[in-house]
């Protein structure tokens, strides 16, 4: 009898070893990370040089207290993050994981308006459906209902605009006028709230588990940035799964040009070798909360030497290897391969993402985009079929977290085009499965 719990109580074998793009149990049995853990482990398992930097570090100190020492490890960190984003954002604060790295970013965000004369301003409108962490804070963020539900009363709900999910809309992803409708909705709620009391907005540049890895419509990220700036509002981009160089480029934003206020960035930022977050800030922001009395907010953890050592090691492992070219490139190739699925599958309603950050939609009826019954559990059932044909994939409810399915298909930015194909072998095989157990709801 096992004494740990998590959220789901499917039996699972005991790891083994894991190497590059695959895992092993300890009968032998060989999986394909499909979806890098929970789209973590961006440069694959046991990378030599990662663990090489961690042996080394572990040699000098383990840990060091942020208040008592500064450590090489996390000043070449943070210089390295500074010269990879965007001009601006140069202040970095490093945590252990993605809620913290989002609960930073409002936090400094809020203090920079106390200490700025603005302190009017609180609320943070986000996007419904999406993801921002699962701590209270973060969570108030959070449009996902079974995840927020159960703590409504315990949190401060803050405002919501709709994702823009123009494939569910029915309207054009390559029109600019479809960005401008999206980005339209959150001039109206900034007005609604009154201007005054907007803090920031916050948006995943590629989204994440919640929404699928979508991807706004033309014009949709410039518009959002003028909103912003027209407001006094800041921009907080949550880049804890499109960062790092999972879509091709170091942060998601990179895509379209456009520069946040501030960036909270994880996940594959210490791609799975060590709990390893940062929040990135313009450096006026932090100057300004520095001069009155500095960032009042911390953790034990956060710059801990061992982990900035296996994150610069990470980074440079992504430099060195190319890997951001190889998540574009072999992601393009992924992406072409899950498009043509459609034609086989009438239930494959889209197919979405950029780089390695990549799903596909279930539905059953493409042409209505109407949800398959939730009762069927499309999500999770297509996630153990893919499993039992020792392929890993993430699924989640696509609609809000009641209704709707996608499937989240997200390999190392080290996977190769051969390795794509046993990815699709597989997949294909658990689709088959699926197809042919509801034939009859199926379109």
């Amino acid at each position: 009898m096992s004494h740990l719990f998590y959220l789901s109580t499917a039996a699972r074998p005991v790891l083994n070893r894991a190497e590059g793009i695959y895992m092993w149990d300890r009968d032998g049995r060989r999986f394909i990370d499909g979806s890098s853990g929970a789209m973590v482990s961006n440069i694959g398992h046991s990378n030599p040089a990662v663990l090489a930097a961690m042996r080394a570090q572990m040699d000098k100190s383990t840990f060091g207290y942020r208040l008592h020492f500064e450590t090489e490890p996390g000043e070449r960190l943070a210089a390295k993050v500074a010269a990879l984003s965007p001009a601006g954002l140069e202040k970095v604060f490093f945590v252990s994981g993605g809620s913290e790295a989002v609960e930073s970013a409002v936090k400094l965000a809020r203090q920079w308006a106390v200490v700025t004369g603005q302190a009017q301003r609180w609320k943070v409108i986000s996007r419904f459906p999406s993801y921002h962490g699962s701590t209270l804070g973060a969570l108030s963020l959070t449009g996902y209902d079974p995840l927020t539900d159960p703590f409504l009363p315990m949190m401060v709900q803050m405002p919501k605009i709709p994702a823009p999910r123009a494939y569910l809309d029915g309207l054009d992803m390559e029109d600019p006028a479809t960005g401008a409708h999206y980005a339209a909705m959150l001039e109206a709620q900034i007005l609604a709230e009154g201007p005054g009391s907007v803090l920031a907005f916050i948006q995943e540049p590629v989204g994440g588990a919640s929404t699928g890895a979508l991807v706004p419509p033309a014009g949709y990220m410039q518009a959002i940035r003028t909103i912003c700036d027209r407001y006094g509002v800041l921009l907080i981009h949550d880049e804890v799964m499109s960062g790092g160089g999972r879509v091709g480029t170091f942060l998601g934003g990179d895509l379209w040009g456009i520069i946040p206020d501030i960036v909270a960035i994880s996940k594959g930022f210490g791609a799975g070798y060590v709990p390893l977050g940062a929040m990135v800030a313009r450096g006026d922001i932090v100057e300004a909360v520095q001069a009155a009395g500095g960032f009042v907010h911390g953790h034990t953890y956060a710059g801990n030497p061992l982990a900035c050592a296996a994150g610069l090691a990470v980074l440079e492992e992504i430099g060195r290897n190319d890997l951001m070219g190889n998540a574009a490139r072999v992601g393009a190739v992924l992406k072409s391969r899950l498009k043509n699925l459609m034609q086989r599958y009438g239930f494959i309603g889209d197919v979405r993402g950029e780089g390695m950050l990549l799903a596909f939609e279930l539905v059953a009826d493409r042409a209505t985009m109407t949800p398959l019954p939730p009762a069927m559990k499309a999500f999770d059932t297509l996630v153990e079929l893919a499993y039992a044909e020792g392929l890993i994939v993430y699924s989640r409810r696509t609609r809000g977290g009641y209704a709707g399915d996608h499937v989240l298909v997200c390999p190392p930015m080290i996977t190769t085009e051969a390795q794509v194909d046993e990815i699709m072998d597989k997949l294909i095989r658990a689709l088959d499965q699926f197809a042919a157990a509801h034939a009859g709801a199926l379109a």
